[in-house]
């Protein structure tokens, strides 16, 4: 293979990227703006919000969402990897225990770390002025 068969590739992709960004640019150009109160609250499955959320998510609700999807994106590079297991032979064998073993290192490091504990950190708490640090459990 040539680099000129990849010319098509390279045409569609900068194709798709220029109809996005025109795209954007367009729609921000001609669109209306009449904001409203009604536009500017937040959509909540339908419901109209009658006050402010008590609490919001903590970032590790969101930490463990990300962990997630890319631990989950990385376990489908196996099925490709079984799929050809016997054409590859040992050195096949010895990327993926590379590949598993760098992801158990990475998921022992995110356990270590807390990011998947769903309990409250132990922060200083203000207390009448006065920063307390809560004991050990």
């Amino acid at each position: 293979m040539t680099l000129g068969d990849y010319v098509p590739l390279f045409a569609m992709m900068v194709l798709g990227g220029l109809f996005a960004g025109l795209s954007l640019v367009v729609s921000g150009l001609l669109a209306p703006r009449r904001p409203t109160p009604a536009k500017l609250a937040a959509y909540e499955c339908g419901i109209v919000p009658e006050r402010e959320a008590a609490e919001r998510f903590p970032v590790k609700f969101y930490l463990i969402a990300m962990v997630f999807v890319v631990f989950d994106i990385e376990i489908i590079f196996l099925y490709p990897w079984a799929v050809i297991f016997h054409e590859m032979r040992i050195f096949g064998f010895v990327e993926m225990l590379v590949f598993v073993g760098t992801l158990l290192f990475i998921y022992g490091y995110i356990w270590r770390r807390g990011i998947l504990d769903w309990k409250p950190t132990r922060q200083a708490v203000r207390h009448a002025g006065e920063e307390v640090t809560p004991r050990a459990a």
